[in-house]
């Protein structure tokens, strides 16, 4: 039986945050569980490395404020702990009417959150920035930067061993019960008794705060993005960033371009129903949680939407069918052709959903007497780390009597 203060379980961005922000407030015996060997193994490692500025957020709400503080402070941190991150900058392309005057209030939206961007309103304008891309107006966020993500998590890390902080990793927590004091983790190494817990296990956050009955009007359903990689003689085609103007009616950004720190071009990622939390291929089927998924009312709820079924039909056929996502691909640079592109690598955004039907599109955390749960970190998660993380700390550390 090992005990400490405090159980993190989930070893990822906002797990290691927590932990970092924790020990550098109290004198808790700190401890993260993380079920892999490698850290950044998931959601953490598996993203566009993006720090989004937060033009694109509701102004006075979490995620304008967490992407907005949290740009800025991963920068500095980045650069205090040499991890690589570039401030490319990002252009938001509108190809049409209905898309340009939307231009207009993300420009609202900036100007309220604080963030830096200038409106570009021909061809020309917009490739004086980026030269192959095509549209007839943009928003230029010079802010917007591209990060390692992968050296970020293990920055974390090394900074919480070195504030006292206990890294288990390959400790995969399979049960969580309520103890006389505190919680009981069963692990795939051992059990633990803690105190305190904080539940960020990502896309099985759910699952374990099911087991204790928090949350339980939620459920995660998998959603796999699939990236492609522009040929290395043909990153040219992108020299800093390419998104699409936002749908707020849409779930999911779309389609979209990203350079890299290492200087690879990124193409995606769509959004995809992954047959399972962790099935990154499009042939990797998990027969349980599968059916956990197509049995949930909340996600029947969702797809009763006509407009849901159409973009998820649509999104399976960019998956399955190369020249589908090539075509999507090209409404934003028009030189890009099939077989400029080649697989990359997928990753899974554990999308929470209301058993009304509704995605969760806030960050959202349930708080016990003393147990924090983290439900919904969804995008921008990597960007809002920092701050979010902080915020859960500061949280949990007012409920401790240890």
């Amino acid at each position: 039986m090992m005990r400490h203060d405090v159980a993190i379980v989930g070893g990822g961005c906002v797990g290691l945050s927590v932990a970092k922000h924790l020990a550098e407030r109290t004198d808790l015996d700190v401890a993260v569980l993380e079920k892999e060997h490698h850290l950044a193994s998931h959601q953490s490692g598996r993203n566009s490395g993006v720090l989004h500025p937060g033009f694109n957020y509701p102004p006075d709400s979490k995620k304008a404020r967490f992407a907005t503080e949290g740009t800025a402070r991963m920068k500095a941190y980045c650069e205090e702990h040499d991890v690589p991150c570039e401030e490319l900058g990002v252009l938001v392309v509108a190809t049409d009417d209905e898309e340009e005057a939307r231009l207009d209030d993300l420009a609202e939206q900036a100007e309220a959150n604080g963030v830096a961007y200038e409106l570009l309103d021909s061809r020309e304008a917009i490739r004086a920035h980026e030269p192959h891309a095509e549209g007839q107006a943009a928003l230029h966020a010079p802010e917007a930067a591209s990060v390692d993500s992968e050296q970020y998590v293990y920055a974390l890390a090394r900074e919480a061993r070195e504030l006292g902080v206990t890294i288990y990793t390959g400790y995969e927590v399979s049960r969580i019960e309520e103890a006389a004091e505190g919680y009981r983790l069963d692990t795939s190494n051992g059990r633990f008794e803690v105190p305190y817990l904080v539940n960020a296990a990502g896309l099985h956050a759910d699952t374990l705060a099911h087991q204790v009955g928090v949350g339980e009007e939620y459920q995660v359903v998998p959603f796999r993005g699939e990236y492609y990689e522009v040929r290395p003689e043909r990153a040219e085609l992108c020299e800093t960033m390419i998104y699409p103007t936002p749908n707020p009616e849409l779930p999911f950004l779309g389609v979209h371009y990203t350079r890299r720190t290492d200087g690879k071009v990124i193409v995606g990622p769509n959004a995809v129903l992954a047959f399972g939390r962790e099935a990154y291929d499009n042939t990797d089927v998990d027969p349980r949680e599968l059916l956990e998924t197509l049995t949930y009312g909340g996600f029947r709820r969702l797809l009763s939407s006509p407009l849901m079924l159409s973009v998820a039909w649509a999104e399976l056929n960019k998956s399955y069918r190369k020249e589908k996502f090539a075509a999507a691909s090209q409404k934003l640079v028009p030189d890009v052709r099939a077989e400029d592109l080649q697989k990359s690598y997928a990753g899974i955004r554990a999308q929470l959903v209301s058993d009304d039907g509704e995605l969760v599109k806030d960050p959202l955390f349930v708080e016990r007497e003393d147990a924090v749960h983290v439900l919904n970190a969804v995008s921008p998660g990597l960007t809002s780390s920092l701050p979010f993380g902080e915020h859960i700390a500061e949280r949990l550390a007012a409920k401790v009597t240890v």
